[in-house]
């Protein structure tokens, strides 16, 4: 009986060991998401542009397309931004969810950054990225043209994210 109380907190130990070993192999921007597979949660938000205009998950259905979570106050989407730009010029879909942010400020964003996106949604209550599961700005999904959520993308879309990771998915989708 003393050996095995010996010998317990070691086994403990190389528990705890072997799990925190795993974890430094895995991917931060592979976040499981609940709503991969799943529909688009329902909605109806303000576009950023015109507040008069109501977008819904509707809208956003008929072409396979990038959903990008952006805000002014978000320094890596700054970042993102260029690449976005360049995926649009390519003919890319994407339309942006302008997370907890100040109207004003994001139209001023997009007339000084340009705007890559063929829709954007106003959500400043936070209410559709809570739906959509979002930790924080950036985030990307993968959307079908049903308008099915195929891929969650967490962190800045560069040209090597792009390249290694997205551009294949989204051909994917194109080609269906």
């Amino acid at each position: 009986m003393k050996r095995l109380l010996m010998v317990l907190p070691l086994a403990i130990f190389l528990v705890v060991a072997v799990f925190l070993y795993r974890g430094l192999f895995l991917d931060p921007t592979e976040l499981p998401s609940a709503l991969i597979g799943k529909p688009l949660p329902a909605f109806s938000l303000p576009s950023v542009e015109n507040p008069q205009r109501l977008v819904s998950a509707d809208d956003i259905k008929g072409k396979p397309a990038l959903v990008n979570v952006w805000a002014t106050w978000c320094v890596a989407c700054k970042v993102e931004h260029p690449v976005l730009n360049k995926l649009a010029q390519q003919g890319v879909v994407i339309h942006g969810v302008n997370y907890k942010d100040d109207n004003a400020a994001a139209q001023k964003w997009l007339r000084d950054f340009h705007d890559p996106y063929q829709l954007n949604i106003r959500d400043e209550e936070g209410s559709l990225g809570l739906d959509l599961g979002v930790y924080g700005a950036p985030e990307t999904f993968l959307v079908d043209k049903q308008g099915v959520i195929r891929h969650k993308y967490v962190g800045v879309i560069d040209e090597r994210v792009w390249r290694e990771k997205l551009a294949a998915l989204y051909q994917e989708l194109v080609d269906e």
